[in-house]
């Protein structure tokens, strides 16, 4: 069926947005007229080779091309974060300096009693790049083979160990939810690394873990981990026959990790309106979604309005999760 041309009322309305945006970029104050001025640095909370270095490189690359500057990754891992937050925080407003928050940030704004910074006052949202679910993990020769397997360990007299990465971390507080949502007498067991998790999986030290298909792939691949069930809203695209464990009966239960990029607090309108969209049109082309999803994520493009109702949403869940669990703030 041809699609119907577009009244002449909706051309009218796209010109003057048009206009409009051009009349604001041409109008602003110098900052915003001149953008971009030198180089632009993404400052991000991790080290080098993760995967929010390595989604930075990628969209960082095609930005310089783009806007005719360079742009350099700026790694600044400590401290969960809040080194890197802080640097983002108190840049100039002139777009010359942008952040890479992730779900980690949503996490500390209630985990921590002080932080350096306010991951909601003190940024604008630019739009999120990439998201991923976290998968529900045993060894390949684990007795479970299904989340109802799972929740029944969790129920009947028999002790549930789980194994993430270190406490406060995603994976670690995706882990605590599933304990108090689905009523389970299990222990949350931290580790220090995402290796000594998928070893503990493997041995049987713990029955499950959390962790990303991004850093599980291996270990999936190569049939010494099998995955029960992915944490998102809906099927990940990058394992489709993997049901949720919202399917499985956790109506209320969804973790989807994120990162987006964000820009100082006060950063004129125009400059977050032109990152945004080339950002879009970055993650929109087809090299650049299959290395990212190579990667183990799926791009992820928003406007800056629904990244931050995202930032806000996560806050209020991660909150109500710390408290459920009972989780000691530091």
């Amino acid at each position: 069926m041809t699609p119907s041309p577009a009244p002449t009322y909706g051309r009218r309305r796209l010109l003057g947005g048009a206009l409009l945006g051009a009349g604001l970029l041409h109008g602003a104050p110098g900052r915003a007229a001149s953008f971009p001025t030198g180089p632009i640095r993404i400052v991000i909370g991790f080290g080098p080779g993760g995967l929010a270095d390595l989604t930075a490189r990628l969209v960082g690359e095609q930005l310089s091309q783009r806007l005719g500057q360079q742009v350099v990754v700026d790694n600044r891992p400590g401290a969960g974060g809040a080194v890197a937050a802080r640097i983002g925080a108190t840049a100039e407003p002139d777009g010359q300096t942008l952040m890479i928050l992730s779900t980690g940030n949503a996490i500390n704004k209630s985990l921590f009693r002080s932080l350096p910074y306010d991951p909601v006052a003190d940024f604008t949202a630019i739009s999120a790049m990439v998201s991923f679910d976290l998968l529900l993990l045993t060894g390949a020769n684990s007795p479970l083979r299904s989340v109802q397997d799972v929740l029944a360990a969790g129920r009947n007299g028999g002790r549930l160990a789980i194994g993430t990465i270190s406490p406060g971390s995603t994976q670690n507080l995706a882990a605590e939810w599933l304990r108090v949502a689905a009523g389970l007498d299990a222990t949350v067991i931290p580790y220090r690394t995402t290796p000594e998790v998928l070893t503990a999986a493997q041995r049987g030290d713990v029955q499950i873990a959390f962790e990303s298909y991004a850093a599980a792939r291996g270990a999936l691949e190569g049939g010494v981990l099998r995955a029960i069930a992915g944490t998102g809203e809906r099927r990940s695209q990058l394992l489709p026959d993997l049901p949720t464990l919202r399917e499985a009966g956790l109506a209320d239960y969804a973790v989807t990790g994120w990162n987006g990029l964000f820009a100082p607090a006060r950063t004129p309108a125009p400059i977050i309106a032109t990152l945004n969209g080339h950002l879009r049109e970055i993650l929109a082309m087809p090299a650049i979604r299959t290395r990212l999803l190579a990667l183990g994520v799926e791009p992820a493009p928003n406007t800056p309005a629904e990244m931050d109702a995202l930032l806000k949403r996560d806050i209020g869940i991660w909150a109500q999760v710390i408290e459920r669990a009972a989780i000691e703030r530091q």
